[in-house]
């Protein structure tokens, strides 16, 4: 299908939701293909898309592909990427998102066109209306900060609509140039859920690629799957993992006492605590973080699927 933008959506047990966002995406403006990467959600589930999907992959415009265990969000996605780098037919762009996304009706429009001026975009992400903007710092790795406090390419914010330089894009909906992937990679799988697009981005910058957030370009996650103590140990055993493959050795090992640090207070002052906060899996996320112990997650953490977090 010429001009059809490939998107890959990753799944897991949550097959009303994923089978709206595919509908979603199918009925844009843009002409979509998506493949669904299935993590290993079960017959049940899996047989749902299939069935209610069955027109669309009747078609050629949906396929869904099961990975056999659940690999997390970034080794699902890589599952797609790697069939869509397997494909010269699917373009030059690829499209990226969880099961569970809303989207504006121009929203493709505006990321492709926005690219399109920006002749060494390698990743770009949609606009979740926060006002803020990504970046990686030395000794607390990707996060996000108003976009009043930070000046990109050294000038001043300009406020506009379309593109603009950013460290890292989010997971939300995000936009891989092929020529970008085939030559960083694809997702670092040790990551399993959060901090990947933030490493991918970091590798795409250093090969000379420009990593960008198309404001105007609303998008949503409607919905949040993981446990608190899920998510505060990948957050935290991943952190560590990227300040060391950014920063270096010096910069995790301040970073994890950094991590002890805040897990204390937040022990003894329960009012100061952030919104995702659990002692005991901060904790574990630190000691494997010090064993070098990546991947999946301890099993006894909740749900072990990880979906972006922005809104």
């Amino acid at each position: 299908m010429p001009g059809t933008l490939r998107v890959v959506v990753v799944h897991w047990n949550q097959p009303e939701r994923c089978i709206q966002t595919v509908r979603r995406l199918v009925g844009d403006r843009v002409p979509v293909a998506v493949t669904v990467v299935d993590n290993d959600s079960g017959d049940v589930a899996v047989d749902q898309l299939e069935v209610e999907l069955r027109d669309l992959i009747e078609a050629g415009t949906v396929e869904v592909v099961r990975t056999g265990r659940n690999a997390g969000f970034g080794p699902g996605a890589n599952v797609g990427l790697r069939r869509f780098l397997s494909r010269a037919s699917d373009g030059e762009w690829v499209g990226l998102c969880p099961h569970d996304v809303g989207f504006a009706d121009d929203c493709l429009e505006r990321l492709l066109g926005a690219v399109d001026g920006v002749p060494a975009a390698g990743l770009a992400c949609a606009d979740v209306g926060d006002g803020m903007v990504p970046v990686i710092d030395p000794y607390f790795g990707g996060l996000t900060v108003p976009a009043r406090r930070w000046r990109p390419g050294g000038g001043a914010p300009t406020g506009e609509e379309g593109w603009e330089d950013v460290a890292f894009p989010h997971g939300t909906f995000m936009l891989l140039r092929r020529g970008c992937i085939a030559e960083v990679g694809v997702f670092d799988e040790r990551y399993f859920s959060y901090c990947e697009e933030a490493d991918l981005a970091v590798r795409a910058c250093r090969a000379g690629w420009q990593v960008g957030l198309v404001r105007g370009a609303r998008v949503t996650n409607l919905h949040l799957g993981s446990s608190v103590p899920l998510v505060d140990y990948l957050q935290t055993r991943n952190t560590i993992l990227l300040v060391r493959t950014t920063s270096g050795r010096y910069h995790a090992a301040v970073r994890t006492v950094i991590s002890v640090v805040q897990m204390v207070l937040g022990v003894i002052w329960p009012a100061r605590r952030p919104l995702v906060f659990d002692a005991v899996a901060r904790r574990r996320g630190v000691v494997d973080a010090l064993r070098g112990r990546w991947g999946p997650p301890p099993s006894d953490l909740g749900r072990p699927q990880a979906v972006a977090t922005s809104s």
